[in-house]
């Protein structure tokens, strides 16, 4: 260490230093191996300043005027020895054996008064080994350290915001990483600004555009894991102009005790540009439906039921049991859990029971609530990509709505205590069958709820209904495409400039299900507050630009990313609404509403259902189209028709009617 502090000081001169350093070395180098020659000669050790028979000057001044010309001009002083190979070694043994030939003759054939003609021939000797070894322990002192160095001053430069105890364990990480190199701190506290902190500069963030420009800084490394997240947003509002990565450190409560490091570090969130401050959730209404209890959750293997299971299973569950119909999807959901499992500490750990099931499969939901007789059903199970079950309807009426009554009237049969239907703002006013399908659901168990309440069953289950916009991550969620998008290098695909979203993370919005759950009376229907609607061309823009890149418009033509518009998709809206009516109710939970929804009683319902069956099951979409207008309120389709099979048997017979008519 010692060794490589004094070499750092020394690689960091001009290379014209380097060279007058080594000159100067091998002059140092030509008196200590006279000094040698004339030991080994003699077998004592001389005075250099000449006092007496001796005169070791004569032959110091002798190597230093043949010597030094000669490495100079054989460019000795311009290889750079730390990478010298055989071409070096063998300038160097034709220097050295022209030098020795003509110091010997100065010194053994003509003769230097008080100096031993035999020193003429050891002196050149002992220089080729001495300057040999120099150059040898060059190579291997500095080479791999100057190789470091190298690298580290090409690595991409980086800030930190934020010169807390955070950002100084990031910086002292980051010293030793190969990713990118740290060129300076930003921090809002104005009496930091100015100073240094382990060697970095302390800037005001306003100075992030001159430190872009003038050291080409090119990332930003947000390090403020306590600050708000309205603080945050305010923060990456201002970076977003400097045209810089930003990447960032979690909140204080998912970082790990102890020192920060580099793996800390991740792609912006997109839940930091679009979330709320979250809201602590209520424990007692989190544990009122799980804890000690049987949970089953169908679709345990998507984006939410995983979540969902994720939530359950840290409140403790007596028994968790996981339905889904992919087994891929099952097998990933319940390994995660498994591994959770292996790290809780208790003597009864719930016990996971993967079940592949359809929600469609009458018998087979029957058998498991039979069996299990679970206390809280969460019926995530849905198909739910708009253009998808748009070109697939059947498929995915049956799904969404048919299995969520089968799989709700097998809970009631078998004495579960609770059922809650994961609904979507799509199932306000639709324009599409995912949405219709989403919705009929939610009149469906609201039907059975009246009914039970009407009959003054005991013990009947309490059917309710969470209704939310997009989950960020989710299967099929724009930020991870356009996340891949900008990796790709463009273009940004996006339907229509106009079109606007409500968001939410996965997390919160599993949490938010399970408290809306536990205050369900029957037949309710729960809104989650889903902050202010985002606009999704602002969201890509933001998105890009907090990469460090620039959008490619009609205003910068030279941009890097382009957002292309791809018109709307089959049945998808520009706006989404979380409310039919204009009524929401409070709750115990801020950011929990009830709303009160029209529904058709099940005695009217029920017949109605067997019908649209009997329409998937034939697969008449125009029927089906018709039949979902005379149900949902409000449900306007498209004017054309997009299923696959609809689509592919059109073609096929007027292919054959054309045949006939020649």
């Amino acid at each position: 260490m010692p060794l490589t502090k004094l070499a750092l000081p020394l690689l960091a001169l001009p290379r014209p230093a380097k060279r007058a350093f080594v000159l100067a070395v091998d002059a140092c180098l030509i008196v200590i191996t006279v000094w040698i020659a004339f030991y080994l000669r003699l077998d004592e050790w001389v005075r250099l300043s000449g006092e007496g028979l001796f005169q070791p000057m004569w032959a110091i001044a002798a190597s230093w005027l043949i010597a030094l010309p000669l490495f100079i001009t054989h460019g000795f002083y311009r290889v750079i020895f730390r990478y010298s190979g055989t071409a070096a070694m063998q300038m160097v043994l034709r220097a050295f054996a022209l030098y020795g030939l003509l110091y010997a003759s100065v010194v053994t054939a003509i003769g230097l008064p008080g100096v031993p003609r035999s020193v003429g021939i050891i002196q050149p000797l002992l220089l080729l080994l001495a300057v040999g070894a120099s150059r040898a322990l060059a190579r291997y002192w500095l080479g791999g350290l100057y190789q470091n160095i190298f690298q580290r001053m090409n690595l991409p430069k980086a800030v930190i915001y934020g010169a807390g105890q955070a950002g100084r364990q990031l910086a002292q990480a980051m010293a030793h990483g190969h990713e990118m190199r740290v060129v300076a701190f930003l921090d809002d506290d104005d009496r930091l600004h100015g100073h240094v902190l382990d060697g970095l500069p302390i800037h005001s963030p306003m100075d992030l555009r001159g430190l872009v420009e003038t050291q080409g800084v090119r990332t930003v490394l947000l390090a403020t894991p306590s600050v708000s997240r309205r603080r945050r947003n305010e923060i990456l509002s201002q970076i977003r102009n400097a045209h810089v990565a930003v990447r960032t450190l979690p909140s204080v409560t998912d970082l790990a005790q102890g020192k920060v490091s580099i793996s800390d570090l991740h792609e912006l969130d997109i839940d930091d540009l679009l979330g709320r401050e979250p809201v602590a959730p209520n424990h007692i209404l989190l544990a009122k439906n799980i804890t000690g209890k049987v949970v089953l959750v169908t679709g345990a293997g998507g984006s939410i039921g995983s979540e969902l299971c994720r939530q359950i299973l840290a409140v403790g569950p007596a028994k968790l049991l996981l339905i889904e119909q992919s087994e891929f999807a099952l097998y990933a959901i319940h390994q995660e859990l498994e591994e959770k499992l292996a790290g809780l500490d208790g003597a009864m750990p719930p016990v996971l029971v993967p079940l592949l099931a359809s929600v469609q499969d009458d018998d087979r939901m029957r058998e498991i609530m039979s069996t299990w007789h679970p206390d809280t059903v969460y019926h995530a199970a849905a198909y739910k990509h708009v253009p998808l079950v748009e070109h697939n309807p059947a498929a995915g009426i049956k799904n969404n709505v048919l299995g969520t009554l089968r799989t709700a009237q097998a809970a009631a049969e078998n004495g579960v205590s609770d059922f809650v239907l994961i609904s979507t703002d799509k199932a306000v006013r639709p324009t599409n069958v995912m949405g219709a399908s989403k919705r009929l659901a939610e009149m469906a168990l609201q039907a059975l709820a009246a009914t039970q309440a009407g009959m003054c069953v005991t013990g009947s289950t309490r059917f309710s209904m969470v209704r939310f916009g997009n989950v960020l991550g989710s299967s099929g969620s724009v930020v991870p495409k356009f996340r891949q998008q900008i990796r790709d290098g463009g273009p940004i695909t996006l339907t229509h400039p106009e079109v606007t979203r409500y968001f939410m993370t996965i997390p919160e919005a599993a949490q938010l299900v399970i408290q809306a759950g536990a205050m369900a009376k029957g037949g309710d229907v729960f809104v989650l507050d889903m902050g202010q609607p985002v606009k999704i061309m602002d969201l890509a823009r933001r998105m890009v630009e907090l990469s460090g890149l620039t959008v490619k418009d009609e205003q910068n033509p030279e941009g890097d990313i382009e957002i292309a518009i791809t018109g709307l998709r089959p049945g998808e809206k520009l706006y989404e609404e979380l409310l039919i009516g204009d009524n929401p109710q409070p709750t115990a939970h801020p950011r929990i509403m009830k709303a009160h929804e029209d529904f058709i009683p099940w005695a009217e319902l029920e017949g109605k259902l067997r019908a649209l069956e009997l329409a998937l099951n034939a697969n008449d979409v125009g029927l089906i189209r018709l039949m979902l207008q005379q149900l949902v309120a409000g449900y306007t389709p498209s004017d054309d028709i997009v299923d696959w099979v609809y689509l592919a048997q059109e073609a096929e017979a007027q292919a054959v009617g054309a045949g006939g008519s020649h």
